[in-house]
């Protein structure tokens, strides 16, 4: 993606001092950002971003009539999807910090570095551009057929097969049928159910229990619920999930790890509509829309025997099944951009730049933990980094720890990875040369990235791609 120097709208510096001012809109400006306005009295800015509107804003916290603070939540509320970078001396640190948690989108200490600052705009302005261009996609692709894109919000995503999704699932919502949401772990298989039950228009809750491990006992009390005096140490009535979840839903996580003896009363609650609290005699009527989720394949299960036919059929009546991020490689910019803002919120710091080739690397990693694993990958990298750039070692050194567990990983190898031979088999030199050309396609012509996945220096790569004959490493 490339950012342009010269915005749409302008970079705005707002500081009551002159030099200050002067400075910062010289540096932008040999930086190439030349679309910028100066703003040296605080009471202006608001009509300022009014006329103008601003692609960044460079916000002072000390000045004289209306400080930083003050300005930054008027921002917040009016221009939510501006970002605002806090200008600050260097004893404010701890003020510019809790406007971070405000809403900031980072912050820059006096006396101003010059390629801080520009840093500091160019990964606003990078942010900007991503943002509009997922906005851009969502509404091109949603145009004319969901009609309630809020509902999917939380989820981050620009690609086709997931909109292809929120499609079916805006279909099915209004109906009570149960719904099956498969797919690995980490994928976000609770949010494709919150989203449903939005979308639903059910008045009640949405409840999530996780039912691996339960006894039969544990799970028909959490589920149903009992009375006073139903069994000994029932010294209160307790409600159960599907009485909590009136008028809602319930997602019963992990299905696949239920008993059998279980899986004979959900289906019954499926079935009849009815369920009974221990210790009452006569059957309720539920009102509730089941939800089921698991990263286990179910027929796999069923053919074990120890998953039902009957109540697989009463669950896959609607079946969402949402793809592992390793097929949604152009969702890993976007998410690497909103995990990076959502640690340096959590950490306090400010948002770190990255490597562009960062991106490429995480796109050529299998993520068996999906998103939640890349979630869990950035934290680290940002509670780790303590230079200009966030170091790409962490990433590196935590790819090559997975790729070391071998079959601990647990990725399923689809019938398109496996390497299939021809008739005659190619010599070493020949197969190496393909295994190069195929790493330098995948590395997008990044020599040092391809060698990273081959596994030796890029020097290797280079002295075998001067005995093969030349190639386009950018077509596929």
């Amino acid at each position: 993606m490339n950012i342009k120097n010269e915005p749409d709208y302008p970079v705005v510096i707002v500081d009551d001092e002159e030099s200050i001012l002067l400075s910062m809109d010289t540096s932008l400006r040999l930086a190439g950002i030349s679309n910028v306005i100066t703003c040296g009295d605080s009471r202006d800015v608001m009509d300022i971003i009014a006329r103008h509107h601003a692609e960044v804003v460079l916000l002072d916290l000390t000045m004289p009539h209306i400080n930083g603070q003050e300005l930054l939540t008027r921002m917040v509320a009016d221009y939510p999807d501006i970002p605002v970078i806090i200008v600050t001396g260097t004893a404010d640190t701890d003020t510019a910090v809790q406007c971070i948690k405000k809403g900031a989108f980072d912050y820059i200490v006096k006396p101003i570095n010059t390629d801080r600052l520009t840093s500091a705009v160019e990964q606003a302005l990078k942010f900007n551009e991503l943002q509009r261009e997922n906005l851009s996609l969502k509404s091109h692709m949603l145009a004319d057929t969901i009609e309630n894109p809020d509902a999917f919000a939380p989820i981050i995503t620009r690609n086709r097969k997931m909109f292809s999704i929120f499609k079916y699932i805006e279909s099915i919502a209004k109906t009570r049928q149960a719904v099956l949401v498969t797919g690995e772990t980490g994928v976000g298989k609770e949010l494709i159910s919150r989203s449903l039950h939005m979308l639903s228009g059910r008045p009640g809750p949405f409840v999530s229990v996780n039912v691996a491990g339960l006894d039969d006992n544990v799970f028909s009390d959490t589920l149903f619920g009992h009375v006073k005096g139903a069994f000994t140490g029932a010294d209160t009535a307790r409600r159960g999930l599907i009485e909590q979840a009136s008028g809602g839903t319930i997602l019963l996580d992990e299905i696949g790890d239920l008993s059998v003896i279980s899986q004979v009363k959900l289906l019954r609650l499926l079935q009849e509509g009815e369920y009974r609290p221990l210790g009452v005699d006569e059957p309720r009527q539920a009102n509730v829309r089941i939800v089921a989720s698991t990263n286990r394949d179910l027929d796999s299960l069923q053919n074990l025997g120890t998953f039902r036919k009957d109540l697989l059929f009463r669950l896959r009546i609607h079946h969402v099944h949402i793809p592992p991020l390793r097929k949604r490689l152009d969702d890993i910019p976007l998410l690497l951009n909103h995990f990076l803002l959502e640690a340096a919120r959590d950490f306090n710091v400010p948002r770190p730049t990255h490597p562009p080739e960062l991106a490429l690397l995480l796109q050529n990693y299998s993520f068996p933990g999906n998103i939640r694993e890349m979630q869990a990958m950035v934290f680290d990298a940002v509670s780790r980094h303590h230079s200009k750039m966030l170091s790409m070692a962490v990433f590196e050194k935590y790819i090559q720890k997975q790729k070391s567990l071998g079959t601990r990983m647990q990725i399923p190898m689809e019938s398109t990875d496996r390497i299939v031979f021809p008739e005659s088999l190619p010599t070493i030199e020949e197969a190496t040369a393909s295994l190069v050309a195929e790493a330098m396609k995948r590395a997008q012509g990044n020599q040092s990235m391809a060698a990273r996945m081959l596994g030796i220096s890029q020097q290797a790569v280079n002295k075998r791609l001067k005995k093969i004959p030349p190639i386009d490493p950018l077509q596929s």
